[in-house]
């Protein structure tokens, strides 16, 4: 019944310290849609960002997140990127089991501490 992820949603203390986070260290795309609502995209997928209170119909918290998303480089280059813009490396690399097989990941904390999973499949 279901065939992918289309987005998330991150709940944060401040929308454009958050999106110049994403951009700048992760390289996603910032974009404004809905009554100037801010999402984060990257392939096919997107990150929309909320503040605490913004959406009623959820229990989201500050810092509650916890992705994990695939990366098209070697870790070693992640993690030099990670160390050149001052993101702390979490835990990892460390192997892990992802959706469709081995990968091998970095952690690492967003502005709010959301726990953000870097990884590659391995082979």
């Amino acid at each position: 019944m279901i065939s992918h992820i289309d987005h998330v949603v991150l709940t944060v203390r401040d929308i454009e310290r958050s999106v110049a986070f994403y951009s700048r260290v992760l390289g996603m795309e910032p974009a404004t849609f809905a009554d100037g609502r801010r999402a984060l995209h990257f392939g096919n997928q997107k990150i929309n960002l909320q503040t605490l209170g913004q959406e009623t119909r959820n229990y989201a918290g500050i810092g509650s997140g916890d992705l994990c998303l695939i990366v098209d480089r070697p870790l070693e280059e992640v993690a030099s990127v990670l160390k050149r813009e001052n993101v702390a490396i979490v835990e990892g690399p460390v192997g892990r089991a992802g959706a469709v097989g081995q990968i091998t990941s970095l952690y690492i904390n967003d502005p709010d501490g959301n726990l953000i999973e870097l990884a590659t499949y391995s082979g």
